[in-house]
């Protein structure tokens, strides 16, 4: 660095990728790799792992995990409240500059890629929430369904139709919520935002699976390692509190759903475990083709063996740049 030259942006580490890739075990290799050179703490990027009593489901990392690495935006919130993607970034900037200031490398670990590109791109200021408008949505959702409400979505906001999946509530709902108390598309409101991307030097990491027969094999088996682990028993537990309904966005988390509707009589179980691995592999789906769509990521195969080696490399040559 020349005499007098700005600083380099500090560093940025990602590790992402669709659901059951191994990022958590990844991102912990990595960490033990790097401990001794350039420590490590560990931001969730997961819109579901931010709620307390919803471990086993979440694949949430464990009390030695937690323990060994300090872990950030994990059970900070009650499964009744929600959370959106303003909040994450706030508090996962929050999380960043502490971690930064304590001599340390923020490793952002998660397949939320909303929350990924909020952070990256930026959130325009859109109205909160109605109460009001939501029930409105929600019950013309249960009279003619989510793919009805989103073509209603094409017409008044195609830009935002064309990325949201016909069958995704949450994202339509908010949609349309915004176009009904504005007049005017969400995909206006969020042109024009600033995010972080020239704030740090980004190093972005993508496990993607190399076979999606095997991949779809192994995300069933992940299911009923979690069912074996009690999964049915920690939804049942949220269902036995009575104050959280379908509606909330902790119940509409992929296999919290469909288990929630075994607890409320509305199917058998192998009805449930049926209707969850189908949701699982569509989520997986969406997280691929938005993965495919980033720019900057560096691809590598999920479940490779001398992966968190690789990576740790790459880190520290960064580091020295």
């Amino acid at each position: 660095m020349g005499e007098g030259a700005a600083p380099p942006p500090p560093l940025l580490l990602v590790i992402t990728g669709p659901t059951g890739s191994g990022k958590s075990d990844l991102a912990l290799e990595v960490s033990d790799h790097l401990a001794a050179t350039l420590p490590v703490e560990i931001v969730s990027v997961d819109s579901v792992q931010v709620y307390r009593g919803m471990d086993i489901g979440t694949a949430k990392p464990g009390g030695a995990a937690r323990a060994s690495v300090p872990h950030h935006l994990i059970d900070i919130r009650d499964p009744a409240d929600s959370y959106s993607a303003g909040e994450f970034v706030r508090d996962a900037r929050s999380a960043i500059a502490a971690i930064l200031q304590r001599g340390r490398l923020p490793l952002l670990v998660g397949g939320t890629m909303l929350y990924l590109r909020a952070l990256d791109q930026g959130l325009a200021p859109m109205p909160p929430a109605s109460e009001a408008v939501r029930r409105e949505i929600d019950a013309q959702a249960a009279s003619a369904g989510w793919p009805a409400l989103h073509a209603e979505l094409e017409r008044v906001d195609a830009a935002a139709a064309a990325r949201i999946a016909r069958t995704d509530a949450q994202r339509i709902q908010r949609a349309l919520e915004v176009h009904r108390l504005t007049g005017v598309p969400i995909s206006q409101w969020q042109r024009g935002t600033h995010g972080a991307r020239e704030e740090f030097r980004w190093l972005r990491y993508a496990l993607l699976p190399t076979s999606r027969v095997d991949w779809r094999r192994q995300l069933a088996a992940r299911f009923t390692a979690m069912l074996t682990a009690g999964l049915v028993d920690e939804v049942g537990a949220l269902y036995a509190r009575g104050d959280l309904t379908e509606r909330h966005s902790s119940v509409r988390a992929v296999g919290y759903r469909q288990l929630w509707q075994f607890c409320a009589g509305d199917c058998s179980l192998a009805q449930a475990v049926q209707r969850a691995n189908i949701a699982t592999a569509q989520l997986a789906k969406r997280q691929l083709t938005w993965l495919r769509r980033e720019q900057g990521m560096t691809v590598l195969p999920a479940h490779a063996v001398g992966l968190a080696a690789i990576v740790a490399r790459s880190i520290q040559a960064a580091a020295r740049a």
